[in-house]
């Protein structure tokens, strides 16, 4: 019983921890990694860069077009006239990083600074821009404090380089889709065609087997066997309802004389 009092004086008169405040949408390190980066294919990065440089000179070249005509700017234009030689810096690192770490990048503020030659805010607002831009998915985090630190701590955030698809009809054509020719897009409309036509001859059960695979499309297939069941055996005993019975009573009775 002492011992129990002295080690509850102890925790009650212990130093607090001090507070580090975690910021919002933030999540604890280790628990999102595995599905948030993806792993670059062949030479993904560098076009990544080369849109992120196609870009901060189509913003220029809009800059200079609005110091004539000024008008209105939609929000893709807003996000590109916004980028910056900075940006595209830092963005270039973390392509780098993605490309040697097989997608797998969070470095700290301190390292993008020194790997950039920038300050801490320049790479702070760089990293808002490219966000704004498209170019680049964040995601904050935070860790667990060990003793005598606080009990939750900021850590460095996750990055991932996108493809910015709001900004493609702003860039060269180069970097656009190229359209699918006539007859290629008149084969698929066909083949969609004949798939909707073919799932329409299916009963419930080859219908779920058809479009759910996996564990779920097995139990749909169950239910749809039984609806098929259901259907079968209402077709072979119909049964009528029961106005249709009393109509039948009706036209059957045979009047009896001296009744009416």
């Amino acid at each position: 019983m002492a011992v129990l009092l002295s080690a509850v004086a102890a925790k009650a008169f212990a130093p607090a921890r001090p507070r580090c405040p975690v910021r919002r949408r933030s999540v604890e390190a280790g628990s999102v990694e595995a599905r948030f980066f993806a792993v670059p294919g062949k030479g993904e990065t560098d076009r990544l860069l080369a849109m992120a440089r196609a870009a901060l000179d189509a913003g220029r070249r809009l800059r200079r077009e609005l110091r004539s005509t000024p008008r209105e700017l939609s929000a893709p234009e807003r996000a590109i006239t916004a980028l910056t030689a900075g940006a595209v810096r830092v963005f270039e690192e973390i392509c780098t990083l993605a490309r040697l770490n097989a997608g797998r990048v969070f470095p700290s503020y301190d390292h993008l600074a020194k790997a950039t030659a920038l300050g801490r805010a320049t790479v702070a607002r760089a990293l808002n821009l490219l966000e704004a831009a498209g170019f680049l998915q964040r995601q904050r985090r935070f860790c667990r404090g060990s003793d005598g630190e606080a009990r939750y701590r900021q850590t460095s955030n996750l990055y991932r380089a996108l493809h910015p698809a709001a900004l493609l009809r702003l860039l060269p054509r180069r970097f656009q889709t190229a359209p699918l020719p006539d007859d290629v897009v008149q084969h698929e409309a066909q083949r969609r065609a004949d798939h909707a036509a073919m799932l329409a001859t299916l009963n419930c059960r080859e219908l779920a087997k058809a479009s759910v695979g996996g564990e779920l499309g097995a139990m749909l297939a169950l239910l749809g066997a039984a609806v098929d069941r259901a259907e079968c055996e209402s077709h072979l005993r119909p049964e009528p309802l029961p106005e249709s019975i009393y109509k039948e009573k009706q036209s059957t009775t045979v009047p009896v004389p001296g009744l009416v």
